[in-house]
């Protein structure tokens, strides 16, 4: 048997990880449900669109497409990083020394840019689900101490979320995720799967 018929079966055997098509189309809602938070946060922060980013919390006055947004010099990460994180957090002086830097605020930003198109996509799942679990990790540790239970709350959910739907295989229904699986990159490199 060949290298490249031992892939294909191996490719062919994922396919099968959740045969029953009620529970296929269940994980599907939800990797695309995932996605699209994603892609609202990124877009939110980008633009500054009056949910999380351009909303004054004093007043509540909006400013869409202010100069709270991304485009207009806006920080993504420094509202969540300098005010978000309890000074009775033991990592406190390490999250509010990265808040507001242009690196930090890149990579937040690209990252819930990829994931959430790969989620809603459906193609390069396992990817996604391996830093949207990271992220997800950070903002459950810069949330420390939990305000309503001791360990768990919505991040440390959307990790365990994430990877079961890369492990499921979710972005093969309603997804392009199984011809991105014929790819020749993919065949070389089943991460980006």
């Amino acid at each position: 048997m060949s290298a490249t018929s031992t892939t294909h079966d191996a490719v062919l055997l994922e396919q099968d990880v959740v045969t029953h098509s009620a529970a296929r189309r269940a994980l599907a809602v939800l990797r695309v449900g995932f996605g699209l938070t994603f892609l609202w946060a990124f877009l939110d922060k980008l633009l500054a669109l009056g949910y999380a980013t351009g909303t004054n919390a004093e007043t509540g006055a909006v400013d869409r497409f202010g100069p709270d947004a991304w485009i207009n010099g806006g920080s993504p990460t420094f509202g969540f990083l300098n005010f978000g994180v309890s000074p009775d957090n033991p990592f406190h002086g390490t999250f509010t020394s990265i808040a507001g830097a242009a690196w930090a605020d890149w990579l937040f930003m690209l990252g819930l840019l990829g994931i959430g198109l790969a989620l809603t996509l459906g193609a390069g799942i396992r990817l996604a689900a391996i830093t949207g679990a990271a992220l997800y990790l950070l903002m459950w540790v810069a949330s420390w101490p939990l305000a309503n239970n001791p360990v768990l709350d919505e991040h440390l959910l959307g990790a365990v979320t994430l990877l079961v739907l890369a492990l499921t295989l979710a972005g093969d229904t309603w997804g392009v995720g199984r011809l991105w699986a014929r790819t020749e990159i993919v065949r070389r490199l089943p991460l980006l799967r």
